[in-house]
C-alpha cells in the first residue's frame, strides 16, 4: 500500500500548541555505437551537458539570500527560479547582481555525521508509523536541506566527496541569509497598522507571498497548491497557530486515493514526515501550510489540498505569522 502524503490528514494538530507561534533520459538516450560513420557526419559529438549552470546557481543563491526563494537550489533555471526572479525584479531587485561568493566551503562535523538517521523509509503509512522517527536518510540529505540544495548539486560540486566527518566540501552560500525573528509587532486586527501581515497564495503561479501592511514583501516562495481532487480552497482565511515537528495523523477517510483496508495511524515526527518539520494551521478545517520530505517536487506536483513548501521555507513562513494573520487563496 502506497499512500501519498497529504494534509487532508490534516494533523489532528494538538492545538494546545496553537497558542504558540511561534536519468531515465540518460538510460533511454544511450544508443549503440555504429561501426561506420555516415559520410555526411563531419561534426564531432556534442559535449555532455554540465551537471549545473554556474549563472543559474548564482541567481538562485542571490534570490534565496534576498528572501525570494527559488525552492530547492539545483543549479538549473526552472519555472520556480524564473518566477522568483520576476518577483525579485518587481520588488526592485537587480537581476544582474549575481554574487561572486555563491559557493562557500563547509567542513562536515562529527555531529553532522552522527545523525541520527533513518536510512530506509517505507512508502506505506502503517510501516512508517512503526518507526521511532522520520529523520534524514543520510548526511547528504541533511546537508542538502541545511544549504537549501539538491543532493545532486552537492554531489556535482563535490564529485570526490564521501560526505563524511572532517571533509571540506563546497556548498551554496546561503548562510548569509538573515532569517526573520518573528512576526512584526502590532495588532494583527488593525489594518491601518503596518505590522499587519498577509499571506497570499496564487494558484495560477504556484507561489506564496507574505507582505506587511505597507505592501512590503517579507517573503516569497514556490508552493504546491492542491489538485483536481483536492483543489485549493479559494477565499480568505486566518492562521490559527503553528506546530513545529508535528506528528502526522493519517485518516484514510480524508484521502480520495486511499487504498481499501487502510487504517488510521500516527506517523512520527521528523524532516521526512509527510508534512515536514512544521504545520501552520488555518481556519479552513483540515487545511494549512506545511513542509515536505521531497523539496524537489514543490511547485511541480499536486498535493491533497494544503499548501506545501520546502521545509526551510515553511519554517520561515511559520516565523512570520501568528494567530489571526490573514490568509488569501486566489486563482
Amino acid at each position: 500500500m502506497t499512500n501519498r502524503p497529504s494534509c487532508l490528514a490534516r494533523l489532528s494538530v494538538s492545538l494546545l500548541l496553537m497558542l504558540i507561534m511561534g536519468a531515465a533520459g540518460a538510460d533511454a538516450g544511450q544508443r549503440q555505437a555504429s561501426h561506420r560513420k555516415p559520410a555526411h557526419a563531419s561534426k564531432e559529438a556534442a559535449p555532455p551537458k554540465p551537471a549545473f549552470d554556474s549563472a543559474a546557481l548564482q541567481t538562485q543563491v542571490m534570490l534565496d539570500r534576498a528572501g525570494y526563494s527559488p525552492g530547492e537550489i539545483d543549479g538549473h533555471s526552472g519555472i520556480s527560479t524564473e518566477r522568483a526572479l520576476e518577483a525579485f525584479k518587481k520588488g526592485g531587485g537587480n537581476a544582474e547582481a549575481r554574487p561572486a561568493d555563491a559557493i562557500a566551503k563547509y567542513r562536515i562535523t562529527d555531529q553532522d555525521a552522527a545523525g541520527p538517521f533513518t536510512p530506509q523509509i517505507p512508502e506505506d503509512m502503517e510501516e512508517k508509523a512503526k518507526l521511532p522517527s522520520l529523520g534524514y536518510t543520510s548526511v547528504l540529505e541533511m546537508l542538502g536541506e541545511r544549504f537549501h540544495a539538491s543532493p545532486n548539486l552537492l554531489k556535482a560540486l563535490n564529485p570526490e566527496a564521501k560526505f563524511a566527518a572532517g571533509e571540506e566540501i563546497q556548498v551554496p552560500n546561503v548562510t548569509a541569509e538573515v532569517a526573520p525573528v518573528g512576526p512584526p509587532r502590532g495588532s494583527q486586527a488593525d489594518t491601518a497598522n503596518p505590522a499587519v501581515t498577509t499571506v497570499t497564495v496564487k494558484k495560477s503561479t504556484s507561489d506564496l507571498t507574505v507582505t506587511d501592511g505597507a505592501g512590503h514583501v517579507l517573503m516569497y516562495a514556490p508552493v504546491t497548491t492542491g489538485s483536481e481532487h483536492d483543489p485549493l480552497p479559494i477565499g480568505e482565511w486566518k492562521v490559527n497557530g503553528v506546530q513545529k515537528d508535528p506528528k502526522f495523523h493519517y485518516n484514510p477517510a480524508l484521502f480520495w486515493d486511499a487504498e481499501r483496508g487502510d487504517a488510521k495511524t500516527t506517523v512520527p515526527a521528523g524532516p521526512n514526515n509527510p508534512v515536514g518539520v512544521v504545520w501552520v494551521d488555518i481556519s479552513r478545517p483540515h487545511y494549512g501550510f506545511h513542509g515536505t520530505p521531497e523539496p524537489s517536487t514543490v511547485g511541480k506536483t499536486a498535493s491533497h489540498g494544503c499548501v506545501r513548501l520546502t521545509n526551510w521555507d515553511a519554517l520561515k513562513l511559520a516565523s512570520l505569522v501568528r494567530p489571526g494573520t490573514k490568509v488569501v487563496f486566489s486563482e
